[in-house]
């Protein structure tokens, strides 16, 4: 090869391109593009080209160059890769042409400047550019039509989390950050560090063109438990050698510490952490995508459809088994939108994307993608994990009670309760949008019921109900009291029988985490009660901070069980009710007008609720930005 200094510079015109592609909030002097869609360059030459020369582009893709494709000349297949060029003997301009369905990641291209003859004249290596998924494409499979929202699950940073429980439903902001220095190569650094992509490398580069197999892999990737991935997860204190998970309020920190700590997993994670990551990751890479909350989310490790609680008489949890079923006050997954080649008619658009490590999928922890659409209709055999997400939203609560002869015996059954206020942050503002009616039909209705015949719930076992008609009746009655105070809880027994009733009433209180770990026991009490006929007979139950501030999680949660056995009857009756304790509004003011350029003054506040002093408080600032992960000391 013979290199005559035909071509004397090359200029990727990333500001044009980048602008053009709507990827300069990542970079302005790299070249980012977005795949089916044309991007253009520029040659500077010499004023020695040869007049018959003519031009081969070839592009170079995989850790050692695994994948290798030629870019025809001229417009050929929508599938293939081609260009076009045009200018004037000292300046040429090549426009690049990718098919809608191009890999994704760095492409390393090489320019050839071929004699007639076919001799290289000139040949110019590793010009670089990164290809991304495009959503404005109507070719591309992750194709979203509507502009706000891909203003909000693209292109906005800023996100909403819902917590808590259904009924005092709180939030916290995140910043998403996927336009943050070096986030998208710590992207792409979360793929190849996969064990597809450590064991496969050719293979794991062609699929990267495919969002169902990049999706998968990083719900996979946010969790470490089989990989090198990001997060480690831990559900209940101590948090030591590392970050407690209620600390953190923004995807940046943690995914730099990954990569700067070669792909050392950090410490740690919980459902609303894994599922921000990765919304992070996917919204970097081009898939459109939003957080989600489930209430009341069940997680069923036998795939019956119902979750199972084995209690003693005394209310406390008998259940020895490593992996038995749970009912999280919330769970927090994220839905990406793509259209579903690999599936039938009707499984487009949102699906399912769970990275906290729950369940195994085919032998990995990971979740999805799985079509939204296919959960409200009971489709449970497409591809990924629906019968575990169907529970997840749908499953019956079921308590037993084991009698000190080993016995069972079943005391509750509650149809209606899992799955409630499914959220996502609006596209409008700050501000909740319910989808509950996304994954299912609503609760009680004939189509309910059908979709629960459909997808192989029992809906026809017995269930030990009473054929008589029920005498008494249990609820638990509280106020929404704030973390610190002291607070009532009112157990009502109403009996409307035609005769007085005679009955044991044992109540549990006990401090459990967001995912109903126990954490230790509140206050418990028993009494006989007797209750006229058409009367309410009421206990008070009064917990006062020094007997569950000893022992209550960082979700400030109370969890109330109450089991009125009635002699003569042969099934008790049981109550159940989450209580959330109200923590301090945080109160932050800016004085004045903020100024690009010039420094600012914040005043943060709270009022302590507590009857005992705190102190060595931390205060974290995070702004997308404006300033990096901050800790202020409290004095």
């Amino acid at each position: 090869m013979t290199n005559n200094g035909l071509i004397i510079d090359v200029d990727v015109r990333s500001h044009e391109n980048n602008l053009f592609h709507r990827t300069r909030e990542i970079d302005r002097e790299r070249l980012i593009v977005r795949r089916g869609q044309p991007f253009s360059i520029t040659l500077q030459c010499s004023d020695s080209l040869p007049p018959k020369h003519h031009l081969e582009l070839v592009l170079h893709l995989g850790k050692r160059d695994e994948v290798v494709i030629k870019v025809q000349k001229g417009r050929g297949a929508g599938d293939k890769w081609w260009f076009n060029h045009q200018g004037a003997q000292d300046e040429m301009l090549l426009t690049l042409h990718s098919p809608a369905d191009a890999i994704i990641g760095e492409h390393h291209l090489t320019v050839l400047v071929m004699s007639p003859d076919g001799r290289i004249l000139e040949k110019i290596e590793k010009i670089k550019f990164h290809l991304l998924f495009n959503p404005w494409c109507k070719d591309d499979v992750v194709y979203l039509p509507d502009e706000s929202q891909l203003q909000e699950y693209v292109m906005n940073e800023d996100g909403v989390i819902y917590m808590g429980t259904w009924d005092y439903i709180n939030s916290i902001p995140w910043n998403y950050g996927q336009f943050e220095d070096f986030v998208m190569d710590i992207c792409f650094e979360v793929l190849d560090k996969s064990k597809e992509a450590e064991k496969n490398t050719k293979m794991d580069t062609e699929r990267r063109s495919d969002p169902v197999y990049v999706s998968r892999m990083i719900t996979a990737m946010v969790n470490s438990n089989d990989d090198k991935g990001v997060l480690a997860g831990r559900w209940q204190e101590p948090y030591t050698e590392g970050i407690a998970p209620y600390r953190w309020n923004g995807s940046v920190p943690i995914l730099r510490e990954w990569s700067k700590t070669r792909a050392s997993p950090v410490n740690y994670g919980q459902c609303w952490v894994f599922a921000s990551v990765a919304c992070t990751v996917l919204r970097c890479l081009g898939i459109p995508t939003r957080l989600i909350t489930n209430f009341d989310s069940a997680h069923d490790t036998d795939q019956n459809l119902s979750v199972d609680f084995l209690l003693n008489e005394s209310l406390e949890r008998f259940d020895s088994r490593e992996k038995a079923d749970s009912s999280w006050n919330f769970h927090c997954w994220v839905e990406s939108w793509m259209r579903r080649d690999d599936l039938t008619e009707g499984n487009d658009g949102w699906q399912v994307l769970d990275p906290t490590p729950q369940e195994r999928s085919d032998g990995v922890f990971c979740c999805g993608p799985c079509p939204v659409a296919a959960i409200k209709e009971g489709n449970l055999r497409v591809k990924y994990d629906a019968p575990f997400i169907f529970a997840e939203v749908n499953a019956d609560i079921v308590h037993w009670i084991i009698k000190r002869d080993g016995q069972r015996q079943k005391i509750r059954v509650d149809k209606g309760s899992v799955g409630k206020n499914i959220s996502t942050k609006s596209v409008f503002g700050d501000f909740r949008d319910d989808v509950t009616l996304h994954y299912k039909y609503p609760e009680g209705s004939q189509k309910e019921r059908e979709v629960y015949e459909k997808a192989g719930r029992r809906v026809t076992e017995p269930t030990n109900e009473r054929v008589e008609p029920v005498q008494l009746q249990l609820s638990i009655k509280h106020a929404k009291p704030v973390f610190g105070t002291d607070f009532d809880v009112i157990l009502e027994v109403k009996n409307e029988g035609v005769r007085e009733a005679h009955a044991q009433l044992t109540m549990l209180a006990m401090a459990v985490t967001y995912n109903s770990l126990p954490q230790g026991e509140c206050q418990k009490k028993k009494s006989g009660v007797t209750v006229p006929p058409q009367q309410v007979h009421r206990e008070v139950l009064r917990l006062h901070y020094e007997d569950y501030g000893r022992c209550v999680s960082e979700h400030h949660l109370i969890r109330v069980k109450a089991l009125l056995d009635v002699p003569g009857e042969n099934e008790p009756i049981m109550a159940v009710a989450n209580i959330p304790l109200i923590m301090p509004e945080l109160l932050v003011q800016v004085p004045g007008r903020a100024f690009v350029w010039e420094p600012v003054t914040v005043f943060m506040s709270f009022i302590n609720p507590l009857p005992v002093p705190l102190r060595g408080g931390v205060f974290t600032l995070e702004g997308a930005g404006l300033l990096s992960n901050t800790e202020i000391l409290v004095k």
